[in-house]
């Protein structure tokens, strides 16, 4: 792949256009409004798929990402910020990011929950200077999500869930998407 001025000046211009997008940026009233977005994803995850509420009980700890912003035109790149939960205390904040290249083109934004079922999955998580989400990751659909609760077991150490998406680039993964602890 050959860059050109072009293409980095258009690349640059996609992020800013993110960056702006976000709502998420500096000058937020960090933790509180971080704790509110999260307090409204939670309910919302719950009324309208009653199996995550049994989901997070049985899980050692939930990231609760609100509000994911993409947008690419040829470059692209997300940003979001949320809270962890352990017995549905926020212990940490993190902000997920996410760079790609490619053919793309266009904006969305979505809310995304990882559950973690496992002990251990919850302390690689915590331990980790910026996790990635990987293939060992399940996916539920939002389909699933009257039933979630009852067709996961223990086996699968982080389930991810993927909801509320709206915008214009089809089908949000967390493929290349990194975590990182932050104190807002």
């Amino acid at each position: 792949m050959q860059y050109t001025r072009r293409g980095l000046m258009l690349g640059a211009g996609s992020m800013a256009l993110l960056t702006a997008a976000c709502g998420n940026g500096i000058g937020s009233n960090g933790a509180g409004q971080i704790d509110a977005r999260v307090d409204a994803t939670q309910t919302y995850l719950f009324e309208k798929y009653p199996g995550t509420r049994d989901l997070a009980s049985r899980a050692s700890g939930v990231l609760y990402m609100p509000l994911i912003t993409e947008a690419g035109l040829f470059w692209g790149g997300g940003y979001g910020r949320g809270a962890l939960r352990i017995q549905g205390a926020t212990v940490d904040y993190y902000s997920a990011t996410k760079a790609s290249v490619g053919l793309q083109i266009g904006a969305q934004q979505y809310a995304h929950a990882l559950f973690f079922m496992t002990q251990p999955a919850l302390e690689d998580f915590r331990r980790s200077k910026g996790w990635a989400a990987s293939a060992d990751l399940r996916y539920a659909t939002p389909e699933e999500g009257a039933t979630i609760g009852k067709a996961t077991t223990e086996i699968d150490p982080v389930v991810a869930l993927v909801f509320g998406q709206q915008g214009l680039i089809a089908g949000a993964t967390l493929a290349g998407v990194k975590y990182t602890r932050i104190i807002p």
